[in-house]
């Protein structure tokens, strides 16, 4: 018998793969999916969050700060939950949050 003529007949022996089988591939890759959105998204942002707690918690007065709205000012006094800042001849009341970088630290 030739083995050449069994070719053909193997490959049209087709199995059917387990569904469970199926299933695997797909939440493989959903789970790749997941670690790389982990690691390039939000393990950064989670970063940068914490890090702009800290520079909130740690201001004080005549800390020379910039606003997220971009306004430049040397803080007067902490409150609570706002920062006096002095900006040329202005009092402005701004969020602490609303700090977005510490230009110059007090002595």
């Amino acid at each position: 018998m030739n083995f050449l003529a069994l070719i053909p007949l193997l490959a049209q022996q087709q199995t059917q793969p387990s569904p469970q089988a199926q299933l695997w591939g797909p939440l493989g890759m959903f789970a790749i999916m997941g670690f790389m959105f982990y690691f390039a998204l939000w393990r950064p942002q989670q970063k940068k969050a914490r890090e702009h707690a800290a520079l909130i918690k740690s201001l004080k007065t005549k800390d020379e700060v910039v606003t997220n709205g971009g306004i430049v000012g040397t803080i007067v006094s902490v409150k609570d939950k706002t920062v006096v800042l002095r900006s040329e001849d202005a009092k402005i009341e701004v969020l602490r949050s609303a700090v977005s970088e510490v230009i110059k630290r007090a002595e």
